[in-house]
């Protein structure tokens, strides 16, 4: 019995109801047994009937009392057993309503640890238990959120891995064939097919690091005009095969920051790099810096693709791309580098969020760091 009411909140509630209904009952007897002599005294002596009781003795008076004490307490026992039976019906009505919404969500949390994510429970109040489900309802749809974002991780890897790798493999069957030349065009592009599967497994091996919190962090003060400098000799390259002009706005005065500079030179690459490629061959880019509120505001500018309205809460997701398409035949893009700034950002004391006008209208990627 001790278990059972250990293991179900439905028994305990219905216990605790019971509790109450006995002290009540209890207080109701004690408190009639004793203020019933007083009443009977009262009314009595309101019927005129007590001196004529205590002229003929006072047995018949006792005997008077004991009688109508027995009625009184035969009609309160009717009374109370009318009522517990009724509390009884009540209670257990009550506490199966209380325990249901408890009911649905422990079905439901079992259905979602099998693999059911799409499963949810209804709100049918607002109280207490109504908002725990409502919670529970939304702690269920990011649980499948993350589910689908699983599936998809599974396809995109799978398709980032496979893409150079097929390319290496029919680089190497057509030199072992003889229908490939073997020369340097067709090294490089073997060469460029493994350096783009480096890329990706050295971006999942960083996430990795990233999410489980296992990297530190040399926060010291900072030249961020020379991080700027060594983003814009890193990307040189992408920049000039793709004739993008960089625009450097960075006053004189700059102040430095307090950061980790090979995070922060991260970041900025990370952002840079994805300017770079989705815009445009021919486009401009610009690298702005200035002080506001305390904090030091870099905004990484670019007159690319741009971005609807609706994938920008998500450009920080793992593994999420506006244009997927586009991001594979650009040859790189596996969604993991703003996520990767995200951390390093914030990990850092910053925030970072991104602005745009819309497709074709260019990206604005902003973020802060403290100054020192």
């Amino acid at each position: 019995m001790s278990n059972y009411l250990k293991n179900h909140i439905g028994a305990k509630l219905l216990l605790t109801y019971l509790v109450v209904i006995l002290i009540g009952i209890l207080v109701l007897v004690i408190a009639s047994q004793w203020t019933l002599p007083n009443a009977f005294n009262r009314h009595m002596s309101g019927q005129g009937l007590g001196m004529m009781m205590g002229r003929q003795g006072g047995g018949m008076m006792q005997d008077f009392f004991q009688e109508y004490r027995s009625s009184f307490n035969e009609a309160l026992t009717y009374a109370a057993l009318a009522a517990s039976l009724f509390a009884v019906i009540a209670s257990v009505y009550f506490s199966r309503r209380v325990t249901a919404p408890l009911r649905a969500m422990m079905h439901a949390s079992q259905r979602i640890a099998e693999g059911h994510y799409s499963e949810r429970v209804q709100v049918q109040a607002t109280d207490e238990l109504g908002q725990l489900a409502a919670r529970f309802n939304q702690m269920a749809e990011q649980l499948e959120q993350v589910e689908s974002m699983r599936r998809r991780l599974i396809g995109d890897v799978s398709h980032e891995l496979r893409t150079p790798l097929t390319a290496i493999k029919g680089s190497m069957e057509g030199l072992m064939d003889g229908i490939l030349p073997a020369a340097n065009e067709t090294y490089q592009q073997i060469h460029f097919e493994a350096e783009r599967l480096n890329r990706l497994v050295d971006d999942l091996q960083e996430l990795s690091r990233v999410e489980a919190g296992a990297y530190s962090l040399e926060i010291r003060s900072v030249d961020f005009a020379s991080v700027v400098q060594t983003v814009k000799k890193r990307l040189a390259t992408q920049l000039e095969s793709k004739r993008i002009t960089l625009d450097l706005i960075l006053p004189a005065d700059l102040p430095p920051v307090r950061a980790d500079e090979d995070r922060t030179t991260q970041v900025l690459t990370n952002l840079v790099g994805n300017a770079i490629r989705y815009s445009n061959e021919g486009g401009k880019m610009s690298i702005t810096a200035r002080v506001d509120d305390g904090e030091l505001r870099i905004e990484v500018r670019d007159t690319g693709i741009g971005i609807a309205p609706e994938h920008l809460p998500h450009i920080f997701d793992r593994f999420y791309r506006v244009d997927k398409s586009r991001s594979r035949l650009s040859g790189g893009g596996s969604g993991i580098g703003l996520t990767i700034a995200k951390h390093f950002v914030e990990a850092q004391g910053g925030r970072i969020w991104v602005e745009s006008e819309g497709e074709s209208r260019g990206s604005v990627f902003l973020f802060t760091l403290p100054l020192a």
